[in-house]
């Protein structure tokens, strides 16, 4: 944690964040807004200037976050739970992942991206550029464990299709 950050903005003047943090190629400026004698004296214009500084520091790579200095003074904890809850978002697990669980979390991915309402192992097997045998596989791994239910053919002996389950679309929303 940096205190103090200094970043030049597009008009190469010094802009002092108020924290930088800094993890790796990650970068996040924190910033106390509503706090000293610039804040009460701002006018249209410095509100503008603002605006279009933080939109400047964003295209270098950082990522803005904002409290209010009232949370800060009044209610930290809700501001360190805030702060923890975002960077937990970037950070890797410390238990291995097997590739099969992400191949699975990416079709229901696609799953919620797709603008129909079914899948196919085909259109599985085209976008994530696998076997067909392997999607369909994969399709059914997914049923079985209920995140997926299977559409029958006319006939209702062959799987042609499969949606996704209700209370999966809960769980990503």
């Amino acid at each position: 944690m940096h205190p103090e950050y200094e970043v030049l903005d597009w008009r190469r003047r010094s802009y002092f964040g108020d924290f930088a943090y800094l993890p790796g190629p990650l970068k996040f400026m924190i910033e106390i807004k509503g706090y000293g004698p610039h804040v009460q004296e701002m006018d249209r214009q410095k509100y503008c200037n603002e605006l279009n500084r933080e939109l400047f520091i964003q295209t270098l790579g950082f990522r803005i976050i904002s409290f209010a200095y009232d949370d800060v003074s009044d209610r930290p904890e809700l501001c360190q739970y805030l702060l923890q809850s975002l960077l937990n978002r970037y950070r890797v697990q410390q238990q291995p992942v097997q590739r099969t669980v992400m191949a699975e979390s990416e079709i229901i991915r696609y799953a919620l991206s797709s603008s129909r309402q079914s899948i196919s192992p085909k259109e599985i097997s085209l976008h994530f550029q696998i076997d067909y045998r392997t999607s369909v596989k994969m399709l059914r791994a997914l049923c079985s464990k209920g995140w997926l239910l299977p559409i029958h053919s006319g006939s209702g002996q062959r799987i042609h299709r499969y949606e996704l389950a209700k209370n999966s679309v809960d769980y990503f929303t």
